[in-house]
This record gives structure tokens, C-alpha cells and sequence, in this order.
């Protein structure tokens, strides 16, 4: 009998950061005391069920080699691919693609995460690959909706509400999301540039992923004072898994 096909990783990682208003791309952006994108390559480091991790930065950009070159942790399981697009859904797609064409195959579980997600606990991917491998179609982290959910008037400025959401049954879609690599790559192809996450994606063509909850804060660095949120956190803690 043939043995398990490891899961991969795909980090897409060759965005500006707009909203972030950093003077470098928001991934480069220190975070206490290291560009952002290291803690969550640190973090996923730690899972010992990924056979490789694969970084989409964009090209001509030799940025995150340099910080790799001087990490102090074991980095021997990631690669840089400089072929990141001027989306998301681009960079993903770019990855998707070149593992394809290394020969990986398309029944392969492949896992991709923001790099954006550097407070990401490992003990939380550990369970979504245990999960979402038992799964038919695939699984991504998210969290339960517990705040009263506001529906703006579109045309008001200031913003003013306009109704109360009904927020029953609803979460909040977070990374990792793992599917397999062929399925996902011609959900991708099928779903057009526009598409945010891998489960829009593969919802776009009748599947239903798999919820699993995330216990851990893993926050999407969007904002100014999200760096602050996520400096402080990661003083506190560390990527060292307590499970």
C-alpha cells in the first residue's frame, strides 16, 4: 500500500499592504522585532506534517531570502517561488501552478496560508490537516461569529447602520484552507481572479468545505494598529506549542 501524500504550503506573499499605510509591504513590516512574514514562517516551521513550504513573493524581489539567510530556526523545509501576481488569488494561482509542474501530485493536501497570519498557533494547522485529510472535499480554520453583525447604508458617508444581521450560522473565514492541489487549482482557474479565499473557490463549484475552529487569535495584520495588537502578542507568547 502506497503511503500518505504530505500536505504542502503555499504562502502567498507579494502584497503592498494598502491599508496597512507601512512604509515597507506589510509582510517586511517589523513585528516585534522581525519582519512579519518570518513569525508566520516560524510558526508553520513547527508542523512536522508539512513536507515543504512554499513562499509566492513577487519577482525581482529578494527580500525574504536575505531573512531566511540569517534565521535562526530551521528553515530547510521552505522555498521562495518569485512569481507572485498583482492579487491574491494570482499568487496563489502562480503557486498552485508550479507545484504542479514539479511534479507534485494532484491528489497532494495543499494548505494556503496569509502570510499576513503570523500569530497563527501550530497546534491549530495540526488540527485542520488531521480534519480536513478525513474530509471529502477539504476544510479551513474559522471562527464562530459572537459580535452583533452591522449592515451599513451604502450610500451614507459617515457610515450610518442600516439593519442588524442575522449572525446565526455565520463565521469568520481565517487560513489555513486545504484542499487538494488539482481540485483547487481548477477551482482557482474556473473562479477568475476575483475570488478571495480558496472556499469561495471551491463553494463556486457546488462543494461545501469544512469548518474547523480555530482556538488560537491568529488575526490578519490589516490595519496600523493591528501591528500593535500583534506586537504585543507575540511578546507575550511564542510560536512554542503547548499540545
Amino acid at each position: 500500500m502506497s503511503q500518505p501524500l504530505q500536505p504542502v504550503c503555499v504562502v502567498p506573499c507579494a502584497g503592498s499592504g494598502q491599508r496597512a499605510r507601512t512604509a515597507l509591504p506589510k509582510q517586511y513590516q517589523p513585528v516585534a522585532g522581525e519582519p512579519m512574514v518570518m513569525h508566520t514562517l516560524k510558526a508553520l516551521s513547527q508542523v512536522q506534517q508539512l513536507a515543504s513550504i512554499h513562499v509566492i513573493v513577487t519577482p525581482g524581489d529578494a527580500v525574504l531570502q536575505g531573512h531566511l539567510s540569517r534565521a535562526a530556526w530551521d528553515v530547510s523545509r521552505i522555498r521562495v517561488l518569485a512569481a507572485g501576481g498583482a492579487t491574491r488569488a494570482l499568487s496563489v494561482q502562480a503557486g498552485l501552478q508550479a507545484l504542479l509542474e514539479q511534479g507534485l501530485d494532484a491528489q497532494t493536501w495543499v494548505l494556503v496560508h496569509d502570510a499576513a497570519r503570523c500569530l497563527i498557533v501550530p497546534a491549530d494547522v495540526r488540527r485542520l490537516i488531521e480534519l480536513g485529510c478525513n474530509d471529502p472535499v477539504g476544510a479551513l480554520l474559522a471562527r464562530p461569529m459572537s459580535d452583533t453583525v452591522k449592515r451599513a447604508q451604502t450610500s451614507a458617508s459617515p457610515p450610518r447602520v442600516s439593519h442588524t444581521e442575522d449572525r446565526e450560522g455565520l463565521w469568520l473565514a481565517q487560513t489555513p484552507q486545504m484542499f487538494r492541489l488539482g481540485q483547487l487549482a481548477t477551482a482557482y482557474a474556473q473562479a477568475g481572479t476575483e475570488v478571495t479565499d480558496e472556499a469561495s473557490a471551491m463553494q463556486a463549484m457546488g462543494l461545501q468545505p469544512l469548518l474547523v475552529a480555530s482556538e488560537g487569535l491568529n488575526l490578519k495584520v490589516t490595519y496600523p494598529q493591528d501591528f500593535e495588537w500583534a506586537s504585543a502578542w507575540l511578546h507575550r507568547h511564542t510560536h512554542k506549542d503547548a499540545s
